[in-house]
């Protein structure tokens, strides 16, 4: 690799940080970043304590992540303006490892996720995740929605239940069983934090309601003395000093089993994160650097499992406030890390007032925001091969897990993408089209092109990708004639591109050609597919298998072949010269 080419590469993973640096950092844009920073921490206290405890860990684990990854994201990312921290995506996979596997299970899967996106980062995988399908995304987004809908119930209504279930089948049951043990004040103070969270999104927007709503529900709780379960009386408050170096013990010997969930972690993270980004491109006008963004959030995952927190990416709407607040810099994300370490030291000692119940209505803010309803019901009205997809990703992410929703959701989007690709290729003769579907139609220069062909020459063309999705079309090519050509001529000049399956059929179909005398003229093969089958040792063969430059030069070849092939038979006397006058 050349030093020209090493420097384009290592410009993919330059910090934004850096970018700026450059250009010039003024006080003006300090002002401005500052303001921003402090608007998106306000706005992200009571959301990392929540987000924590919905994951079955402690409300500073999240406190710790948003400090330590929201740093690390800023400071190293690609993205300008992007805030980085837990987000509630995490909360179904992050629970479910606690749950089988302990916080040192969590810590060991984080790190695997971390080491997943700087690799993915480096072998710039960035550009490809804006392929994924928006069936899928909208149905695992949705799937984890009711996750975490469901998972706040017992929260929001005060619910005496020991030990939840993982599943969402589960917890509903033992909702149901335990129906009975609803406390009237903690449903009072749920319904309190999310009226003020609702309102105040409709008449002023531009207020932090999650905090006020906690700060409402926090002061009502300590004045009136209501007998609701709080932070401290479950956690036993938050510590009042900076996050420290932990590392708890990790189960090594469980790699394997944890690698499913931390390719999760990794693909989610990877997927929010650049979405994000691409969200505040939009608003922005900027142009994120995707590989970079990929290898930062790797290293802050890295960095936010060593110091004891949770999984961390790119926050779509903390972004967003961060923007609409006046952030200009990755020096907004820093410093919106840098107070939300301030709040933590200064008010732990009242933290732990904090009431669980508003925490539980914020998330069902959060579950509501990202069900994306209008979106779940768009996608439905799709082609039959979206709404599939969508119903199956987000049912077995609600019913299931959330790997195999997306696992198959990504599987199903393939298969359905072949089957449309695969339509969309004709094989055509001029007069009929070989495709599923019997349709029906040639141009008329196509036709005039047949009726011009010489006596035992057929023509048929190919028109699009012939790939594994469509190289089965060729199978039954020779049984379309009444009686066999002794010249088959395949025009290729209208496919873009061929797979190893497509060259797989071109050597049946010169297979079956030679076993029935017929000789095989490909025409017109473009720079790709020309390439691979010379790769796969697919080559022109004197009297079998000719190789055209375009039409017009197969014909001539089948002319030519025509014209040797009548004299040899005159000459051995299998033909009868005086019954071919009408062919000369």
């Amino acid at each position: 690799m050349d030093r020209a080419a090493v420097r384009k590469y290592v410009q993919l993973f330059v910090p934004k940080l850096v970018t700026v640096w450059r250009e010039g950092y003024h006080g003006r844009d300090l002002r401005h970043d500052a303001l921003a920073g402090l608007t998106v921490a306000i706005v992200a206290l009571p959301l990392a304590m929540a987000l924590a405890i919905a994951s079955g860990t402690t409300p500073e684990k999240g406190l710790y992540t948003a400090i330590i990854a929201g740093f690390l994201i800023s400071a190293l990312g690609g993205s300008r303006v992007q805030i980085g921290g837990p987000t509630a995506a995490f909360i179904p996979v992050v629970f479910g490892v606690i749950h089988q596997f302990g916080f040192g299970g969590l810590i060991l899967c984080t790190l695997l996720a971390g080491l997943m996106l700087i690799g993915a980062g480096l072998i710039r995988l960035g550009t490809l995740m804006k392929y994924m399908p928006q069936p899928v995304i909208t149905g695992f987004t949705a799937g984890i929605a009711v996750s975490i809908f469901s998972s706040q119930i017992k929260d929001g209504l005060g619910l005496r239940i020991a030990d939840l279930p993982a599943d969402v089948g589960g917890l509903w049951l033992a909702y149901l069983r335990h129906l009975s043990t609803i406390q009237p004040a903690t449903v009072l103070l749920t319904l309190v934090g999310l009226a003020t969270i609702l309102g105040l999104r409709r008449w002023r927007p531009a207020w932090p309601g999650f905090l006020i709503a906690l700060l409402l529900c926090t002061v009502l709780t300590l004045i009136f003395a209501m007998p609701v379960e709080t932070i401290g009386t479950r956690f036993g408050g938050l510590p009042s000093s900076l996050p420290i170096f932990d590392m708890p013990h990790i189960p090594f010997e469980r790699t394997r089993e944890l690698l499913p969930s931390s390719f999760t972690i990794a693909f989610l993270a990877g997927v929010e994160s650049l979405l994000s980004a691409v969200v505040a491109d939009g608003m922005t006008g900027g142009r994120h650097r995707s590989n970079g963004e990929l290898v930062a959030q790797g290293l802050a995952n890295v960095g936010s499992a060593l110091f004891g927190g949770l999984p961390a990416t790119g926050a779509i709407a903390r972004t967003a406030t961060n923007i609409r607040a006046g952030g200009r810099t990755p020096v907004a994300g820093i410093l919106h890390a840098a107070f939300l370490l301030v709040f933590m030291l200064a008010l732990a000692p009242l933290m732990k007032f904090v009431p669980l119940a508003v925490l539980a209505a914020i998330l069902l803010v959060v579950a509501w925001n990202m069900s994306e309803v209008e979106s779940f019901r768009h996608t439905l009205s799709a082609p039959r091969g979206d709404g599939l997809v969508l119903l199956l990703t987000f049912g077995l992410t609600v019913f299931f897990d959330l790997t195999v929703g997306i696992e198959v959701g990504l599987v199903v989007s393939a298969f359905v993408f072949m089957f449309r690709m695969a339509d969309t290729v004709e094989i055509s003769a001029g007069i009929h089209l070989l495709n599923e579907n019997g349709e029906e139609g040639a141009s008329e220069q196509d036709a005039s092109q047949r009726v011009q062909l010489p006596p035992g020459v057929e023509v048929y063309q190919i028109n699009g990708p012939l790939f594994f999705g469509a190289a089965n079309r060729l199978d039954d090519l020779l049984d379309q004639f009444l009686s066999p050509p002794r010249v088959f001529i395949l025009r290729m000049r209208l496919v873009p591109i061929i797979d190893a399956s497509g060259v797989h059929a071109l050597k049946v179909l010169l297979e079956r050609c030679k076993r029935r005398g017929i000789v095989l003229i490909i025409s017109g093969l473009q720079a790709q597919p020309q390439r691979v089958i010379q790769q796969m040792a697919l080559h022109a063969q004197e009297g079998v298998l000719y190789m055209a430059e375009h039409y017009e030069a197969a014909l001539a070849i089948a002319r030519s072949y025509l014209g040797t092939s009548l004299q040899e038979s005159r000459r051995e006397g299998r033909i009868d010269p005086s019954t071919m006058s009408g062919h000369e």
